[in-house]
């Protein structure tokens, strides 16, 4: 209880200028959780799609693939989709390339969204309480000037402490949201670069049965070939 009423005492010794800060706060937490589920949730339902999906695409079953991938919602199910899709149909291998990397460049920004936020509201903190320091500042010593000399210099003191206050509360509000920016922006890394590592892999399956389809095709031709 004596820890509550300590830091209430300090935030409150901040002035005015805490208010900005403390909404500073408060919005780039609910932007940091918002984040935190949205990539929680999408990195276990790739998990979850790929471990069923993997086994599929080395067994060759390209329609059973095709059908997982349509009915499934999550990311990496929309990117391999297109890629499974063009298997059979599209022969060269950059085609295939081309198209899921065009689904993929939709899919970072989704992935990296308001995370950038995040480092402007540690920034914003942190001149927040600077200004409220130098506000402060002046109005101490606006205030201990009329003051009599034996007084000054604890007025001043006093209202230094307080000023400090304030640069000291966006400070503690800046570090927690760069260390959130940090983790979303290596949770965000580690998934696309999952993805994309997903969609090396199924373009190397696809590639392998288009190749190993032309092999007997491009035999039964050079035999009618001779043949004539």
């Amino acid at each position: 209880m004596s820890i509550i009423l300590a830091g209430l005492k300090f935030i409150a010794a901040g002035g005015i200028w805490v208010i900005p800060i403390l909404i500073v706060g408060a919005i780039g937490l609910g932007v940091a959780a918002e984040r935190y589920f949205v990539l929680s949730l999408a990195a276990k339902r790739n998990r979850q799609m790929w471990d069923k999906l993997q086994p599929v695409l080395h067994a060759g079953d390209f329609e059973k693939a095709r059908e997982m991938t349509r009915k499934d919602k999550s990311t990496v199910s929309t990117l391999l989709n297109i890629g499974i899709e063009r298997q059979g149909v599209v022969r060269r291998r950059d085609d295939i390339e081309l198209a899921m990397e065009e689904v993929m460049m939709t899919i970072v920004p989704q992935m990296e969204k308001r995370i950038p936020f995040l480092a402007l509201f540690a920034n914003l903190a942190t001149l927040l309480g600077l200004f409220g320091t130098i506000v402060g500042l002046i109005d101490a010593f606006s205030a201990v000037a009329p003051a009599a000399p034996s007084e000054k210099s604890a007025l001043l003191s006093l209202s230094i402490s307080e000023a400090m206050s304030c640069t000291a509360l966006g400070l503690l509000v800046a570090m927690p949201m760069l260390a959130l920016s940090l983790l979303l922006n290596v949770k965000a890394g580690n998934i696309i670069a999952g993805l994309e590592i997903a969609s090396l892999k199924t373009v190397n399956v696809i590639a392998q049965a288009n190749a190993e389809n032309r092999t007997p095709q491009q035999a039964a031709n050079r035999g009618e070939t001779k043949a004539s």
